[in-house]
């Protein structure tokens, strides 16, 4: 038996982050993390896309955000669920990670990747806080959006949710 997870607030944050680049990768993603959350069967916990969305407005760096710390059964809900994306996109995420693709083809999905996870950061977080400023700084956007692949491709497989709780209370951050 796994042990509940608490988070702090930047692991709130690198999880919610993590989601977004779920929804970066699936065009459908906040709907598919409905379905997914109906066959993992935690759909008591996330009915519907407000209740999920409710669930990761912790992250102190949304525009809409909540005060208190989320409930552990809704951290471990969202640790399930995003392993579970993560199985289910795994494909994308290896071809993103190949070192055998044409350079270009390879520059251009990452380009899309950023781009799209430039659009959701600014379109949910707060762009007046400095640090989401510096996540969308062109700069820093290439290499926030490597490491958040490498660490969604570290949770999958056996052992993937227990490698994800430990990599989000880890006090080395990516930002």
């Amino acid at each position: 038996m796994t042990k509940p997870t608490t988070l702090k607030r930047k692991g709130l944050q690198k999880l919610d982050l993590l989601l977004l680049v779920i929804e970066s990768l699936d065009i459908n993603g906040s709907e598919s993390m409905l379905v997914v959350s109906r066959q993992i069967g935690i759909q008591g916990t996330f009915p519907h896309r407000v209740a999920l969305w409710h669930s990761r407005c912790y992250n102190p760096l949304r525009r809409s955000t909540r005060r208190g710390k989320p409930s552990q059964a809704d951290t471990e809900a969202l640790i399930k669920l995003l392993c579970a994306m993560v199985e289910r996109l795994y494909p994308i995420i290896r071809q993103l990670l190949s070192s055998k693709e044409p350079p270009q083809i390879n520059k251009s999905r990452w380009n899309i990747l950023n781009c799209r996870l430039k659009e959701l950061i600014q379109d949910r977080m707060n762009t007046n806080l400095v640090i989401v400023q510096r996540l969308i700084d062109p700069q820093n956007i290439e290499e926030l959006t490597k490491k958040l692949v490498v660490s969604l491709a570290f949770s999958t497989g056996k052992g993937g949710e227990k490698r994800l709780r430990e990599s989000l209370n880890d006090p080395i951050f990516i930002f």
